[in-house]
């Protein structure tokens, strides 16, 4: 499928884009150039470690911010895919500076779809997240307008062979910015940990299962659809617990823009919204759903439909939060007595 192709990955040096690029490596070894574009020198430094050049002549390290059209357009140059991946994403940071984080996550989208039209590239995938469903947040809202973008570029692409999609996923075990690190050394030096509810939950997806869903819109992706997928549930209290069971559990408050659940498919979306194998799909209000329906051989939705980290059916245990930790995040894990 890419073996050949060209693939640029903004935000490249962040965890998704560090995964990526060892699965694109491995299950893509004449893949013909992968583009990590994100503007932390340091952070590419510390990757091109990984990837000599005399080893790996098509990773490319290109320094560079989504906000800067010019450059982003030179970055695309001979690109065939571009997984956009950077955003300014801490909710509370976001709350607090908000100008930094629209020039970012909502301008920065814009200059990723200009950039894709004014070359040659043929498909893109998005990544968004929970929170741009009935957001209650500004990286939320920025996220969901991002979203927006980049479905209604499928509007104005005319006759260019190219496609607009969007994979909206929960929470990352184990990526950066991750309650898990915190836990785990909250739980070493004492015998409490601070926690924002007993009541929260909150979905849970893999840096895996990520890459595997991004590769498989890449495939699979007629150009329009947000695509979700169907996984698991945790309560932070189950967290807490598969990483120190005998803690004190002391309740803080939830942060600014924080919500105790989160949705990936609200009511209203139920209506543009189909179900199929392993997702589901929101599709555009203007599109006809017998060309989706046909191709992912998929069924719609009921009307009023919710998808919700609270009502969700599929649950994480303790004992599966401590396999997942050790699995994902650190196989030197132990809980904490």
């Amino acid at each position: 499928m890419l073996n050949g192709k060209s693939i640029l990955i903004t935000g490249g040096t962040g965890s998704f884009g560090k995964t990526f690029v060892k699965k694109i490596l491995n299950s893509y070894p004449d893949v013909k150039r992968l583009v990590i574009y994100s503007r932390d020198e340091l952070k590419q430094y510390e990757m091109a470690q990984n990837y000599p050049e005399n080893k790996f002549p098509q990773v490319r390290f290109f320094i560079g911010d989504v906000r800067d059209l010019a450059r982003l357009k030179r970055a695309c140059e001979g690109v065939d895919v571009i997984i956009h991946t950077a955003a300014l994403k801490h909710v509370p940071i976001a709350e607090y500076n908000p100008d930094e984080v629209i020039k970012t996550n909502i301008g920065g989208a814009q200059n990723v779809v200009d950039a894709a039209l004014a070359t040659d590239v043929k498909i893109v995938i998005a990544l968004s997240t929970d929170k741009a469903a009935a957001p209650i947040n500004l990286y939320g809202a920025t996220k969901l307008v991002s979203d927006k973008l980049f479905i209604a570029a499928n509007n104005i692409k005319g006759k260019r062979d190219l496609r607009f999609s969007v994979v909206r996923y929960g929470n990352v075990l184990g990526s950066r910015g991750s309650v898990i690190p915190f836990f785990i050394k909250k739980s070493k030096e004492g015998n409490e940990l601070p926690i924002t509810s007993l009541e929260m939950t909150r979905f849970n997806i893999s840096l895996k299962d990520g890459v595997d869903m991004v590769l498989w819109a890449i495939e699979n992706a007629l150009g329009g659809e947000i695509f979700v997928p169907k996984i698991s549930s945790y309560k932070i209290e189950t967290l807490a617990r598969a990483i120190a069971p005998e803690a004190k559990l002391i309740e803080v408050g939830i942060r600014p823009g924080e919500k105790i659940h989160e949705e990936m498919i609200t009511a209203s979306d139920s209506y543009n919204t189909i179900v199929f194998d392993k997702y589901y799909a929101i599709l555009p209000s203007n599109i006809k759903k017998e060309k989706y329906l046909e191709h992912f051989k998929a069924q719609e939705v009921e009307k009023g439909f919710q998808y919700n980290s609270g009502t969700n059916d599929r649950w994480e245990t303790v004992e599966s939060m401590r396999k997942l930790i050790k699995e994902y995040v650190d196989e030197n894990f132990e809980q904490v007595k």
